[in-house]
Protein backbone atom coordinates (compact mmCIF):
# COMPACT_ATOMS: atom_id res chain seq x y z
CA UNK A 1 0.00 0.00 0.00
CA UNK A 2 1.28 3.36 -0.51
CA UNK A 3 0.22 7.04 0.90
CA UNK A 4 0.95 10.25 0.35
CA UNK A 5 0.36 12.33 3.64
CA UNK A 6 0.03 15.90 3.29
CA UNK A 7 -0.71 17.86 6.78
CA UNK A 8 -3.22 20.17 6.03
CA UNK A 9 -5.11 23.75 6.86
CA UNK A 10 -8.21 22.28 5.61
CA UNK A 11 -9.21 19.96 2.71
CA UNK A 12 -12.48 19.01 0.95
CA UNK A 13 -13.38 16.55 -1.71
CA UNK A 14 -16.34 17.02 -4.38
CA UNK A 15 -17.57 14.51 -6.46
CA UNK A 16 -20.92 16.18 -9.21
CA UNK A 17 -20.63 19.68 -6.41
CA UNK A 18 -21.27 17.80 -3.94
CA UNK A 19 -18.73 17.61 -1.38
CA UNK A 20 -18.29 14.17 0.17
CA UNK A 21 -15.70 14.94 2.46
CA UNK A 22 -14.48 18.44 4.40
CA UNK A 23 -12.00 18.37 6.85
CA UNK A 24 -9.88 21.33 8.73
CA UNK A 25 -6.59 20.68 10.79
CA UNK A 26 -5.42 16.85 10.27
CA UNK A 27 -4.09 15.39 7.64
CA UNK A 28 -5.31 14.15 3.66
CA UNK A 29 -4.37 10.74 2.66
CA UNK A 30 -4.85 9.57 -1.03
CA UNK A 31 -4.36 5.73 -0.43
CA UNK A 32 -2.87 3.55 -3.22
CA UNK A 33 -3.27 -0.31 -3.21
CA UNK A 34 -1.32 -2.69 -4.28
CA UNK A 35 -2.25 -6.54 -6.42
CA UNK A 36 -0.68 -8.16 -3.08
CA UNK A 37 -1.57 -5.76 -0.47
CA UNK A 38 -3.29 -7.75 2.47
CA UNK A 39 -4.61 -6.09 5.61
CA UNK A 40 -1.40 -6.30 7.53
CA UNK A 41 -0.32 -3.33 4.72
CA UNK A 42 -3.26 -1.19 5.52
CA UNK A 43 -2.23 -1.42 9.64
CA UNK A 44 1.13 -1.04 9.05
CA UNK A 45 0.30 2.22 7.18
CA UNK A 46 -2.51 3.21 10.28
CA UNK A 47 0.36 3.03 12.85
CA UNK A 48 2.53 4.32 10.98
CA UNK A 49 0.22 7.51 9.88
CA UNK A 50 -1.75 8.02 12.96
CA UNK A 51 1.93 8.34 14.50
CA UNK A 52 3.76 10.57 12.25
CA UNK A 53 5.03 13.41 14.30
CA UNK A 54 4.09 15.88 11.72
CA UNK A 55 2.63 19.15 13.98
CA UNK A 56 4.51 21.32 15.45
CA UNK A 57 4.74 21.59 19.37
CA UNK A 58 4.71 25.14 21.16
CA UNK A 59 8.88 24.98 20.51
CA UNK A 60 8.10 24.82 16.75
CA UNK A 61 9.53 21.19 16.07
CA UNK A 62 7.52 18.83 14.23
CA UNK A 63 6.90 16.46 17.35
CA UNK A 64 2.87 15.62 17.67
CA UNK A 65 0.87 13.35 15.89
CA UNK A 66 -2.23 14.22 14.10
CA UNK A 67 -4.08 12.15 17.05
CA UNK A 68 -2.11 14.72 19.85
CA UNK A 69 -3.45 17.82 17.98
CA UNK A 70 -7.04 16.30 17.58
CA UNK A 71 -6.77 16.24 13.71
CA UNK A 72 -8.87 14.84 11.24
CA UNK A 73 -8.27 12.39 8.28
CA UNK A 74 -9.33 13.12 4.82
CA UNK A 75 -8.82 9.90 2.66
CA UNK A 76 -9.10 9.75 -1.08
CA UNK A 77 -8.22 6.44 -2.70
CA UNK A 78 -5.53 7.18 -5.38
CA UNK A 79 -4.98 3.98 -8.08
CA UNK A 80 -2.68 6.40 -9.79
CA UNK A 81 -0.22 5.91 -7.38
CA UNK A 82 1.08 2.88 -8.69
CA UNK A 83 1.11 4.38 -11.93
CA UNK A 84 4.52 2.98 -13.26
CA UNK A 85 5.52 5.43 -16.29
CA UNK A 86 9.36 3.49 -16.83
CA UNK A 87 8.52 2.97 -20.63
CA UNK A 88 6.71 5.21 -22.71
CA UNK A 89 4.74 8.41 -21.77
CA UNK A 90 1.52 6.92 -20.65
CA UNK A 91 1.34 5.26 -17.08
CA UNK A 92 0.43 1.53 -16.69
CA UNK A 93 -1.28 0.89 -13.74
CA UNK A 94 -0.77 -3.67 -13.85
CA UNK A 95 0.42 -2.93 -10.28
CA UNK A 96 -2.56 -1.38 -8.76
CA UNK A 97 -5.53 -3.60 -7.06
CA UNK A 98 -8.66 -4.39 -9.07
CA UNK A 99 -11.53 -2.66 -8.21
CA UNK A 100 -13.15 -4.69 -5.55
CA UNK A 101 -9.57 -5.66 -3.58
CA UNK A 102 -8.83 -2.15 -3.99
CA UNK A 103 -12.43 -1.18 -2.14
CA UNK A 104 -12.30 -4.10 0.41
CA UNK A 105 -8.52 -2.55 1.74
CA UNK A 106 -9.85 1.19 1.41
CA UNK A 107 -12.95 0.19 3.48
CA UNK A 108 -10.65 -1.74 5.72
CA UNK A 109 -8.48 1.37 6.19
CA UNK A 110 -11.17 4.05 6.88
CA UNK A 111 -12.93 1.61 9.56
CA UNK A 112 -9.74 1.07 11.19
CA UNK A 113 -9.06 5.24 11.40
CA UNK A 114 -12.56 4.70 12.97
CA UNK A 115 -12.41 2.50 15.42
CA UNK A 116 -9.14 4.52 16.49
CA UNK A 117 -11.56 7.65 17.35
CA UNK A 118 -9.71 9.77 14.61
CA UNK A 119 -12.35 12.27 12.76
CA UNK A 120 -12.56 10.41 9.36
CA UNK A 121 -14.15 12.06 5.98
CA UNK A 122 -13.37 10.77 2.85
CA UNK A 123 -14.25 10.96 -0.67
CA UNK A 124 -15.98 8.74 -2.94
CA UNK A 125 -14.67 5.42 -4.05
CA UNK A 126 -13.84 5.04 -8.06
CA UNK A 127 -15.86 8.70 -8.95
CA UNK A 128 -13.96 11.53 -10.37
CA UNK A 129 -13.17 14.03 -7.63
CA UNK A 130 -12.04 17.22 -6.96
CA UNK A 131 -9.91 17.44 -4.04
CA UNK A 132 -8.89 20.51 -2.98
CA UNK A 133 -6.24 21.18 0.49
CA UNK A 134 -3.84 23.77 1.95
CA UNK A 135 -0.83 21.95 2.44
CA UNK A 136 0.64 23.33 5.97
CA UNK A 137 4.29 23.69 5.59
CA UNK A 138 4.17 22.34 3.23
CA UNK A 139 4.89 18.74 4.97
CA UNK A 140 4.16 15.82 2.10
CA UNK A 141 5.16 12.40 3.13
CA UNK A 142 5.00 9.22 0.47
CA UNK A 143 4.85 6.16 2.76
CA UNK A 144 5.12 2.45 1.27
CA UNK A 145 4.17 -0.78 3.01
CA UNK A 146 5.78 -2.61 0.63
CA UNK A 147 9.58 -1.11 1.53
CA UNK A 148 9.55 -3.03 4.50
CA UNK A 149 9.30 -6.44 2.77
Amino acid sequence: MRAIVQRVKEASAVVNHLTVGSIEKGLLIYLGVHTTDEMCDADYLLDKILGLRIFEDDSGKMNLSVVQVGGALLIVSQFTLYGDCRKGKRPSFSEAADPQKARDLYEYFVSKCRERRVETETGTFREMMQVTSINEGPVTILLDSRKLF
